[in-house]
């Protein structure tokens, strides 16, 4: 099965979706035009999918049923250690209660590379992938009734740190291709999930190419105590933010580990991380 049917199965078919390749011929530096292959279903957990061998990203879009948008829309980017990415748990399964508040849903599955994080930017491809990805949302984004300043990003786990890495400023990281690439990479919000290694102990800080000024987007920020990659990333990226003068939220919960998703989890409240973001979505008036 491909990819992209799994990932619709697991979240049920809904009446309106495309997958859409985001780059006009060859994504920057490649060869090849792959859309990912399934890895074997992991046995501790067959729900969850795992797509590695992307050379094609793409974007599936979940729109809110017709008539009931409200502008705004919401690019994930989901994790997998850049080896891989996980469509649903951490991409198709946030759809269903952001379509509910009206807002629309694309899911990037961007580019992994065979040595993950093994690779010194292995970050480089995927912020490739997510700058374009704001930018053919804002580019496109009549056709779907979405705003074009109210396009946001909500990114988990590796994908997190491409997202704390894309609301710094960091420069566009590779040429412009075509028309689309006049619109601002820039999104107008951001949403960061346990974002993964964004703290570096070596010089007790944030990654380096974390580069937080006035100009990064409001940033609503979910973390656990007990994170192996350490919710340290997700305070200092908070602090830049408020050192910076641009609003945040913080979320550190006492327990809930890694890779949950929108899940709930036994012994936790970190399955209510989901309800905190709407609040702040409303807040902002990004949703209903």
């Amino acid at each position: 099965m491909k990819p992209t049917l799994i990932l619709l199965a697991s979240l049920g078919i809904l009446s309106a979706q495309e997958v859409i390749s985001i780059w006009p011929v060859l994504a920057p530096g490649e060869t090849t035009k792959n859309r990912g292959e399934a890895l074997p279903a992991n046995p501790k957990d067959p729900s969850i999918t795992r797509v590695q061998k992307v050379t094609q990203p793409t974007l599936t879009a979940f729109l809110p049923p017709k008539g009931s948008g409200n502008g705004t829309a919401v690019i994930v980017l989901p994790g997998g250690g850049f080896s891989y990415v996980v469509p649903d748990l951490e991409g198709s399964e946030t759809a269903k209660f952001l379509n509910e508040s009206g807002i629309s849903v694309f899911v990037l599955n961007y580019r992994t590379t065979a040595n993950g994080p093994k690779v010194a930017d292995a970050w480089k491809r995927p912020l490739q992938d997510s700058q374009r990805a704001v930018r053919y949302v804002r580019a496109h984004g009549d056709k779907w009734g979405i705003d074009s300043l109210k396009i946001g990003i909500m990114a988990f786990s590796a994908g997190g740190q491409v997202g704390a890495i894309h609301l710094g400023d960091h420069p566009v990281a590779y040429a412009n291709v075509d028309g689309v690439d006049r619109q601002s990479s820039r999104p107008d919000f951001a949403m960061l999930i346990y974002p993964w290694r964004t703290y570096v102990p070596a010089i007790d800080g944030l990654k380096p190419e974390i580069q937080i000024s006035k100009t990064a987007p409001p940033t609503f920020i979910v973390h656990t105590s007990d994170d192996a990659s350490t919710s340290l990333g997700a305070v200092g990226i908070y602090a830049a933010l408020k050192k910076a003068k641009v609003s945040a939220e913080l979320h550190i919960y006492q327990n809930g580990g890694h890779g949950y998703g929108a899940r709930d989890r036994e012994g936790s409240a970190i399955g209510s991380w989901s309800d905190r973001a709407m609040e702040w979505l409303r807040i902002r008036g990004l949703a209903r």
